[in-house]
């Protein structure tokens, strides 16, 4: 389900499944019915188990600042449809997205697709009526069969790669990594931050596979701290960049910078632009994004940690950012993650639980998460806004994680 946009499909009579149906068949013979914009799209496709929405924010500040028209699609949405696609980051109005739902309902577009299909037909297309210089592409699941892979990029990216999708993707790293790595194309370079081995062997293999030149950070390009911020070299590039500040928090989000920067290299030579270390400094401390690490009121932070490698960098910052405050934890997680070993991961800077119902048709119950954890003090909490509030006055460190879709409901609530 994403938010409002059955109120389109309604509008335009659109049909679409609200399901999952990997393959790229259907999205390959929708597109060439609106006359293939996808091909004529400056891309970089991002594929991974985290860090993927960072590393685009990180690439989109770099672009901006370097006077690029910048579209984005990532999944899922922080507040609603809209925000999934952005241009400058500007998402699209109702009228930008009205134009492009007549465009897809005059090709006969209606029940041919999901909704996520759908979903990537519309970026594509409103991408193109917005004449944007690089489109920054999220995959959906996966990579292989997700339908963000009907582009030829400029450069794909892999910043991590961890058990997640299972279900679809493969209980063991090589499967997983089999379907990240299938964003690789011909002749193009792919960027990967630090891979298990067996995951990275996946990768290189398939790179050979289609003579396209894999720079890994650690090897090819790195990031370090130093006493006046970080320091970005690239070896390839006879490259430093010196005193690199960020706004986002954690030692995991360096790695995504330096991706980001890596990336923006491969671009700039394609698109002739000139690289400024100074814009790209302005670009990684202004980089921001909602739901991670994101303090949305005092003492409330909201953090997208949904799989055991993204809690892991939960905890660590929680570790750096408050060594010595208590922490309680706000919880709601899809019933289709690692739920028990999330919670473990939780429950090693804190042993004070609270879990939530929210709507969605994957999630996992209140009632179900609370007897899977091993905190001494849990509850299921119903009116969480009402909590928050409280935590907040009371000046309680408190952090709700488990699942974007969580914190999109928090965030509206919140709101009202």
């Amino acid at each position: 389900m994403i938010p409002s946009f059955d109120h389109y499909k309604v509008k335009w009579q659109v049909e679409s499944d609200d399901v999952i149906k990997p393959g790229l068949e259907a999205i390959e013979e929708a597109l060439s019915l609106v006359g293939n914009p996808q091909q004529t799209l400056r891309v970089v496709h991002l594929a991974g188990s985290n860090g993927k929405g960072s590393t685009l924010t990180f690439l989109e500040a770099i672009a901006q600042e370097h006077g690029l028209r910048v579209g984005k699609f990532m999944s899922p949405c922080i507040v609603d449809v809209h925000d999934q696609i952005q241009v400058n980051g500007q998402a699209i109005s109702a009228t930008e997205m009205d134009r492009v739902f007549q465009q897809m309902q005059q090709a006969g577009l209606s029940g041919k697709l999901t909704d996520f299909e759908l979903l990537t037909v519309v970026a594509f297309l409103h991408f193109v009526n917005k004449k944007v210089d690089i489109a920054l592409i999220e995959a959906g699941m996966g990579g292989l069969l997700d339908s963000t892979n009907v582009v030829t990029p400029i450069a794909s990216i892999i910043p991590s790669i961890a058990l997640e999708h299972t279900k679809f993707l493969g209980d063991t790293l090589e499967s997983i990594a089999h379907h990240k790595a299938g964003i690789i194309k011909q002749h193009c370079p792919v960027i990967i931050g630090e891979l298990p081995d067996e995951a990275k062997r996946v990768v290189y293999n398939k790179a050979s596979d289609k003579r396209a030149a894999v720079f890994e950070l650690g090897h090819h390009f790195a990031i370090m701290a130093t006493p006046d911020g970080e320091c970005y070299t690239n070896e390839a590039q006879h490259c430093q960049i010196s005193n690199l500040t960020r706004s986002m928090k954690g030692g995991h989000q360096a790695n995504n910078m330096a991706l980001a920067i890596t990336a923006f290299f491969e671009l700039a030579s394609v698109l002739n632009v000139s690289i400024n270390h100074s814009a790209i400094r302005q670009a990684v401390q202004n980089a921001s994004i909602l739901g991670r690490f994101e303090e949305i009121m005092p003492f409330i932070i909201l953090d997208g940690a949904h799989n055991p490698a993204s809690a892991e960098k939960l905890v660590e910052t929680i570790k750096n950012e408050f060594p010595s405050e208590p922490i309680t934890f706000v919880i709601g997680i899809l019933a289709d993650k690692d739920v028990q070993q999330i919670l473990q991961i939780f429950e090693q800077v804190s042993d004070d639980f609270y879990f939530v119902d929210f709507d969605n048709p994957r999630a996992m119950t209140a009632q179900k998460m609370l007897e899977l954890s091993n905190a001494t003090s849990k509850t299921v909490l119903v009116d969480y806004a009402s909590f928050l509030q409280a935590q907040s006055q009371s000046k309680q460190r408190t952090v709700v994680s488990g699942s974007l879709y969580l914190l999109t409901a928090v965030r509206n609530r919140l709101k009202e």
